[in-house]
């Protein structure tokens, strides 16, 4: 049966209007009255999707040898070029007449300091490693590294990237230096391993620092077990060619690479690795070693402000 509906009057057909204009409304205020809570948890999954890098740069500072000042001038200006989010440092220097090395840089870069030392904290002289930042920390710590008797730490400070990820882990270290001192060294990474198994606590992982040694050399396979060598990663051809891949600073040392950074390759994936701070000014060198930085996504999104790198 076909419904026939007579014609609306002019009233009915105005009434008409005015319900759908009301409704019309209802729905707008549906769309602009969304609780804040929903649009805070829309802006935190659109974060959730930007990635998360990290620059670490690693540099031998050669304490206070030759022309302090003139080095430091290098380096800092450098560094602001470069714009690294972490810094391992050693053989950082202080005593009487020159004020903590790592402090001092902190200060001039606008990064905070954490130096790390056998030596007590009132010594007059002080020598060791240590990590600089502009990220927040959430937790610093240090451990001496066996055998006690060589004088060799690691420094470890726990970077937050986010209100919901568990943050990055950075340990900075210093290895053993006689060319001989292989078991010692093999040593020494087998107590970093453990101080990093004791802290880590599931976080992604970094492992920088001057280590004495070729990465793939015997003493260092543990560490390479777990760990992938950022400068091999980028440039598998050059990173067995001593010349071509030196961070020691060929005119004081003859040429082999042996800082390093170490990444787990299971939670980054490596943007890039190169060696800086390889060029004199004015007849200056930055160091008697070059510098290696490192750019290193992590996997996966995570609420985070982002490097600018």
């Amino acid at each position: 049966m076909i419904a026939v509906h007579a014609p609306r009057s002019p009233r009915e057909r105005i009434g008409g209007l005015r319900n759908a204009a009301f409704a019309l409304s209802l729905t707008l205020l549906g769309v602009f009255a969304i609780p804040p809570q929903a649009l805070a948890a829309e802006r935190t999954a659109n974060i959730a999707l930007r990635p998360v890098t990290l620059t670490v740069l690693s540099l031998n500072l050669w304490h206070d040898k030759t022309d302090w000042p003139k080095r430091r001038a290098l380096i800092v200006a450098e560094i602001k070029r470069l714009q690294p989010d972490v810094i391992a440092l050693q053989e950082v220097l202080q005593h009487e007449g020159l004020r903590n090395q790592a402090q001092d840089l902190a200060d001039a870069l606008g990064y905070q300091a954490q130096f790390v030392s056998v030596d007590a904290a009132d010594a007059p002289r002080r020598y060791g490693n240590a990590i600089l930042t502009r990220m927040p920390v959430a937790a610093r710590d240090m451990h001496k590294l066996a055998p006690l008797n060589d004088y060799r730490t690691v420094a470890h400070a726990l970077l937050r990237v986010g209100a919901q990820h568990r943050g990055i882990n950075v340990y900075a270290t210093h290895l053993h230096n006689d060319a001989g001192g292989g078991e010692i060294r093999r040593e020494q990474i087998a107590s970093l391993l453990g101080f990093v198994d004791a802290t880590a606590q599931g976080a992604p992982t970094i492992v920088a620092g001057d280590f004495n040694s070729n990465a793939d050399s015997p003493e260092l396979r543990a560490l390479a077990a777990r760990y992938r060598d950022a400068y091999a990663q980028a440039h598998p051809r050059e990173a067995g060619d001593a010349a071509a891949s030196t961070t020691l600073n060929p005119a004081y040392l003859p040429a082999q690479r042996i800082d390093h950074v170490f990444y787990d390759p299971a939670a980054f994936e490596l943007i890039q690795a190169r060696i800086v701070l390889n060029r004199s000014r004015d007849g200056v060198w930055a160091s008697d070693h070059f510098g290696l930085l490192a750019t290193l996504r992590l996997r996966g999104g995570t609420p985070s402000t982002p490097s600018p790198n």
